[in-house]
């Protein structure tokens, strides 16, 4: 025998090991997104997100005081700075080419085109010639900056209220709870009627709502569109929670009703015996303990109505009075294709919700998609 009862088989650490890769990678960009999101442009464009909390080195280049400020010491002609202004910082290494900006340790002199240049750690610089320099440009010097760690709330409060992102986050709220309550309402009546009732066709109409599973949702968004504009609808908040609704119901319907059909009988029985119509029993027994269905098909719902992009396009339009959150990131993504911080707070903020829908109903998926799936009715 393989296995014997009371032993696991040895598939198990397999099946642990593959669950722990999965949730690693899908963890690791999740937490690089969200540390991503609180550095800015110049700290993401050196290093990456796993080095947040070491000092980076970034080169950097400056341009020394023009040789009009050099003053007399001595023999000499001296021109003095400092790299950074009037800020603080501090370089490990600097050089007098660009091809080479990391040539000499910090605190060294060196000798190039008749000057002495010494550059120090902090930052300042000391420039040496022999006679009084010409020009009225100064010489060009590179050096490698070390960079502390540094977090910042910059981007969030740049995105939240900056780039238009809170319109987006109210209208992608005004699409998303409407379209996920409308057809979960919907569904349960139908559910109800497809698992309880008996009436002609409906065996038919079940084949129906499995086959329309599988119907891709882009072969109707223009007939439904034309169909809107027909009506008189357009392009309008009721138009695309109709076509949530629409795309959603087939899903909903087969969910539901697999896990009302496996309610027991004899609850059923027992109401009707005791003079319960079908709302009735619909609304005190079916509801309450459909639940977790219910709870399933919302986090599903939820989530492909905030996530959406095609539909919000076709069915709603990309005003800046009606652009969602997707749309929001997409135009980010046109605009600001080098913001990398941007986009990454922008991002974050639109997975925030999502999340805490699923953390919070996350004990209800699992019992809601199994339950059923033996016994149907």
């Amino acid at each position: 025998m393989d296995s014997i009862a009371g032993t696991k088989s040895s598939l198990t650490w397999v099946v642990n090991i593959t669950v722990v890769l999965l949730v690693v990678l899908w963890t690791l960009p999740t937490a690089g997104l969200l540390i991503s999101s609180f550095r800015d442009r110049d700290q993401i464009t050196a290093s990456g997100w796993w080095t947040a909390l070491s000092a980076s080195e970034q080169n950097i280049g400056f341009r020394a005081a023009s040789p009009e400020e050099a003053r007399p010491e001595g023999d000499l002609w001296v021109i003095t700075g400092n790299a950074f202004g009037t800020e603080e910082g501090t370089l490990s290494r600097f050089g007098t080419s660009s091809r080479a900006p990391a040539a000499y340790e910090a605190g060294t002199t060196v000798e190039d085109d008749g000057a002495r240049i010494t550059v120090e750690t902090d930052g300042s610089y000391r420039i040496e010639y022999a006679t009084q320099p010409e020009g009225r440009r100064g010489m060009r010097i590179f050096g490698t900056a070390v960079e502390p760690p540094a977090f910042t709330l910059a981007n969030y409060e740049r995105v939240l209220f900056s780039e238009g992102i809170g319109q987006s986050f109210i209208n992608t709220m005004t699409v998303t709870l409407p379209a996920t309550v409308i057809p979960i309402v919907i569904a349960a009546f139908a559910a109800y009627a497809l698992a309880w009732m008996q009436f002609p066709g409906r065996a038919l109409l079940i084949a129906v709502v499995v086959g329309l599973l599988v119907v891709p949702l882009q072969m109707s968004l223009i007939p439904l569109l034309k169909l809107h504009n027909a009506v008189g609808i357009g392009k309008s908040y009721l138009g695309i929670w109709l076509a949530h609704t629409a795309f959603g119901m087939p899903l909903a319907i087969y969910l539901l009703r697999n896990y009302i059909a496996g309610l027991p009988r004899e609850i059923i029985e027992s109401a009707r015996v005791d003079g319960a119509t079908d709302f009735q029993i619909f609304v005190r027994i079916i509801l309450p303990l459909s639940f977790p269905a219910l709870a399933s098909f919302a986090i599903f719902q939820f989530l492909w109505t905030w996530n959406d992009l095609l539909v919000a396009t076709v069915f709603l339009g990309n005003t800046e009075q009606q652009l969602v959150m997707t749309g929001r990131l997409r135009e980010l993504l046109g605009s600001r294709g080098g913001d990398w911080e941007i986009l990454a707070a922008s991002a974050f903020v639109s997975i925030a919700v999502p999340l805490v829908v699923f953390f919070a109903m996350q004990k209800y998926l699992v019992r809601g998609l199994l339950a059923g799936s033996v016994k149907g009715g």
